[in-house]
């Protein structure tokens, strides 16, 4: 059995990361997954969301939700929906200033291409020296890449 891979892009920004992979599903049930935040642990490749604290049950254009998170200790982090068109893209930012962006694109009819850019332009100075300091750029593309394989076996059952 041939193990699946989601590619991960070369966007020649050092402060962009995504990756990409093709699910056997509508783009409306796999954008159903990414709207809802209690999903969002279960399709976690950094292994660093647990879970929804405080959120709606579907995210809307400047919704905000709060995610328990753990990197070594807990914390919390509050994000607001920043673009959401349905169906085909959803993007959020939280108080470092960087934003995930989920873009789905169906090539088939049950067929979606999904793209996961996390861009830390927007990002305050010091934002930007924490995630070189801390490796996220570098260690960004695989744990999305793991996303996009776990979010494929979710929408594909």
């Amino acid at each position: 059995m041939e193990k699946i891979r989601a590619e991960i892009l070369d966007l020649q920004d050092p402060l962009t990361t995504a990756a990409r992979i093709t699910i056997n599903a509508p783009a409306n049930k796999i954008f159903e997954l990414i709207a809802d935040p209690y999903a969002h642990a279960y399709f976690d490749g950094s292994g660093t969301v647990e879970r929804a604290l405080k959120a709606p049950e579907r995210l809307s254009l400047g919704a905000k939700f709060s995610m328990g998170m753990r990197i070594r200790l807990p914390y919390r982090i509050k994000n607001t929906v920043t673009a959401f068109e349905e169906s085909a893209r959803i993007s959020w930012r939280h108080l470092g200033g960087w934003t995930w962006t989920y873009e789905l694109k169906e090539i088939a009819p049950h067929q979606t291409v999904v793209t996961e850019i996390f861009d830390a332009n927007p990002a305050s100075a010091l934002a930007q020296w924490w995630l070189k300091r801390t490796n996220s750029l570098q260690r960004n593309p695989k744990w999305m890449a793991k996303s996009l394989v776990l979010l494929k076996a979710l929408a594909e059952q």
